[in-house]
């Protein structure tokens, strides 16, 4: 699964990696969280483009988005099948520029924030699946979702799904959408190899969206873990009447 991301490499880089040719300027990310604007890569017309889009997928056939599943996630297994990404895993893939997420793993009762990136530092792009939403007065959102696969074993450790990665020598091949042929990217939609990514314990702060600053990315040592851990609950203090003077004695 993939709820929270990162985007910390510098806007020219991720141009310069991805290969579309607007010439966005946009601020580091440190917690991008679901239904916010993301920046999605997709080809159109023979080249690679930007665009900002919803994240949290709205397939063209909802009437009413208020009574729909946020779809922030598309399971690799059944992209194939679900009526909500099968066309766009034919016609409408892209990627989503990051450098890291975070993922969530229980320990002694509390969940544990972690934060997920390659190895070698390097940024990744996510398989993402797009839909255009029309309303009924025909306002138009550009919605997406990450792909996520089985992790690997080492992964695992910390949840069994993670974001599909693709490499750049594929993203040509992910992006070409120009037939309803998928056989050529089904072999992409898989899990990192074991040792390609690293991750580390971060601080729960990353809980709350509101905190968006590069100290969310920081390794917190056993002794941070275990002083942000939530303290026991007090036992209520019991009061009773003293015979004597009428005022309260503790017990």
């Amino acid at each position: 699964m993939c709820g929270r991301f990162v985007i910390t490499s510098a806007p020219a880089a991720l141009r310069q990696l991805f290969g579309y040719i607007e010439q966005p300027n946009f601020p580091p990310r440190f917690n991008v969280a679901p239904t916010q604007p993301i920046p999605v890569v997709l080809a159109e017309n023979g080249a690679r483009h930007f665009r900002l889009m919803r994240w949290g997928l709205l397939p063209g056939w909802v009437k009413d988005p208020r009574g729909f599943t946020l779809l922030i996630n598309a399971r690799s297994e059944t992209v194939l099948e679900k009526p909500a990404f099968k066309r766009a895993i034919r016609r409408r893939r892209g990627l989503i520029p990051a450098d890291g997420y975070y993922e969530w793993k229980t320990e002694d009762g509390r969940k544990q924030p972690f934060f997920i990136h390659r190895a070698d530092g390097a940024p990744l792009g996510f398989a993402a699946l797009f839909e255009t939403w029309v309303g009924p007065n025909g306002e138009e959102l550009d919605t997406v979702a990450i792909v996520t696969a089985a992790a690997s074993e080492d992964l695992a450790t910390l949840h069994d799904r993670v974001p599909v990665t693709i490499s750049p020598r594929d993203f040509e091949r992910w992006l070409d959408s120009r037939s309803d042929d998928v056989d050529a990217v089904l072999p992409l939609m898989t899990a990192p190899r074991i040792g390609e990514f690293a991750w580390h314990p971060v601080s729960t702060r990353v809980n709350r969206v509101v905190n968006d600053d590069d100290q969310l990315l920081l390794p917190i040592s056993a002794e941070e873990m275990e002083a942000e851990a939530p303290k026991p609950k007090k036992a209520a203090r019991k009061f009773a009447a003293s015979s004597d003077d009428g005022q309260g004695s503790l017990f």
